[in-house]
């Protein structure tokens, strides 16, 4: 099991937004560098539709290199650790 200070978000980036249909993109780091796509949906609250790991570093996870969909396990660890950080526009 991942030790959830392994998903410890440093940086939240705003990449696309379709704000007519509550549809939000952003760049996740975590403190182990590993980043991500996080797919928002905002109606009225924020929600994460889809998360997918851009190929920088390995899996924090699994550890593998390529493709994988183990960070949508933990979406929801994931959305708290956005929310507690205050890294979410209003």
């Amino acid at each position: 099991m991942i030790n959830m200070h392994q998903f410890y978000v440093t940086d939240l980036q705003k990449s696309d937004t379709n704000e007519k249909q509550g549809l939000y993109q952003f760049v996740a780091t975590f403190a182990d560098k590993t980043k991500c796509r996080i797919f928002y949906e905002k109606r009225p609250d924020w929600k994460i539709s889809n998360v997918t790991r851009l190929l920088h570093v390995p899996c924090p996870i699994c550890r593998r290199d390529y493709f994988c969909n183990c960070l949508d396990r933990f979406t929801d660890e994931i959305h708290q650790e956005i929310q507690d950080s205050g890294l979410l526009p209003e």
